[in-house]
């Protein structure tokens, strides 16, 4: 997300760092292309002017320390202000709130097609990792197979499913699964109502009348990040008729623009609590302004990619078990590490977080694996028996022919593979285990060497 208008920013900011100081000339000069590439962006045009304004005051107002450039000094302002922008005014209404008495209820309202339902099943799985009990509630009656879809996510997340039986409507079973939840294990719920528009007004009553009877904790807006400005016009008719707390912005990875993640707060008021990053069920992450206004100026977004590496290291087992080894890393390691920079995302998700210029990530793109490349390398290990993965020394040319026609691949690959692993093995010993905690992810696989891409021969 936002390609576009980081390229753009990043060249005002470099236009800037030549010139010995900042001056009105420049600094409007530099505002003009900001205020084209926010335009271009889809951002709300009361929000780009206000916020060019904020900027403008300061940098007008703002002497260059000795040690800082003009161009320096403006990413600094430009940085506060969209984290300005970013923030809604109460800052208590940035998390998620909980009922004293459980359970508590999350209402997720939204037009159709915005991906509701599926996010419905994104937050009961994150909040399922951050250690709650949460369930899901079937209360969309409108929608062809909407039921089947939610029933078949709950189970694949292994997280309690409320069907509505014969003759109830959305209400009887949010009723009935706010009074049988405790039952079965779950003490919060997330209710995925009707896709609606907001100019259907029995609709519009239907979901007014839940919030009516239950009065949740929480009513999250589910919008497509990808209508821009019509993102906002559609959360503030939500608003006019629900006390909206919050947004969740799906298909933020498709969105080049973000023009409604600029504008959505700053126009409703509303924050923003979650952004969809991928169609996978554990894309989604809390929205933090100022990791995403680091991102907007290409600065990347460290916190958010720790803390993925953290979660799925501790979801691993070989992770747990690596400490217990003392044969060093082996082919169960790198299956290990495979799978794991698969659940931290997609490449482009992982690079997006990466500081760094367009061009520079371009370039570490077209050296990292991609994800069919990495399919076909987990095939070939799991094809290995146990015995072989743990002494890969045994793997003679009868045993690379038997797994390359196990895992549909060519003893060529094999060969390759195993080549890889033997390089990895001795950056390994120079660099530390990666990923092991304790040590740094040094020159190994999934870390990226310092001022490098991937290791040599990396498969691609």
């Amino acid at each position: 997300m936002f390609e576009r208008l980081t390229e753009r920013v990043q060249k005002v900011f470099k236009d800037l760092r030549g010139q010995g100081k900042l001056s009105e000339e420049n600094i409007g000069q530099a505002l003009e292309e900001v205020r084209s590439a926010l335009l271009e962006a889809d951002v709300h045009l009361d929000t780009a002017k206000a916020f060019l304004e904020r900027v403008k005051t300061k940098a007008l107002g703002r002497d260059v320390a000795l040690s800082l450039t003009p161009g320096q000094v403006m990413i600094k302002i430009v940085n506060e202000e969209l984290v300005a922008l970013l923030t809604p005014k109460d800052r208590n209404a940035v998390k998620l709130k909980f009922a004293p008495a459980p359970p508590t209820l999350i209402l997720l309202a939204g037009l159709q097609g915005t991906g509701k339902t599926t996010t419905a099943a994104k937050i009961a799985l994150w909040l399922k990792k951050d250690g709650r009990k949460p369930g899901l509630v079937a209360a969309d009656l409108v929608r062809p197979a909407a039921i089947d879809q939610l029933g078949t996510l709950a189970k694949e997340a292994s997280i309690p499913f409320f069907r509505p039986e014969a003759g109830e409507d959305a209400l009887a079973v949010c009723k009935r699964a706010v009074k049988t939840c405790l039952s079965h294990d779950a003490n919060l719920l997330i209710l995925d109502t009707a896709g609606r528009l907001q100019v259907d007004e029995a609709m519009m009553a239907e979901i007014a009348g839940i919030h009516q009877a239950l009065k949740p904790s929480n009513i999250l807006l589910v919008v497509d990040a990808m209508t821009g400005q019509n993102a906002v016009a559609v959360a503030s008719a939500f608003q006019a008729r629900l006390p909206l707390t919050g947004l969740v912005l799906t298909k933020a990875d498709g969105d080049a623009r973000g023009g409604a993640i600029l504008s959505a707060t700053s126009v409703t008021g509303v924050p923003i609590q979650f952004v969809g990053v991928s169609e996978k069920l554990d894309g989604l992450e809390p929205f933090h302004p100022d990791r995403m206004a680091s991102r907007i100026l290409g600065m990347g977004d460290a916190l958010t990619l720790i803390e993925k590496a953290e979660a799925v290291a501790k979801d691993s087992a070989l992770a747990r078990q690596r400490e217990k080894k003392e044969a060093g890393f082996d082919l169960d390691d790198l299956l290990d590490q495979l799978r794991q920079i698969q659940k931290m995302g997609s490449m482009d998700q992982i690079l997006s977080m990466l500081p760094g210029d367009a061009a520079q990530k371009q370039r570490m793109s077209a050296g990292a694996p991609n994800e069919k490349r990495m399919k076909r390398m987990e095939a070939i290990l799991l094809s290995m028996t146990a015995k072989e993965r743990r002494f890969p020394q045994v793997l003679d040319g009868s045993r690379r022919r038997r797994i390359a026609q196990g895992s549909g691949t060519s003893p060529a690959e094999v060969n390759t593979l195993l080549g890889q692993y033997d390089l990895m093995k001795r950056m390994v010993k120079k660099g530390g285990m990666p990923g092991k905690p304790g040590k740094k992810m040094g020159g190994g696989f999934p870390g990226l060497p310092p001022g490098q891409g991937f290791p040599p021969g990396f498969p691609r």
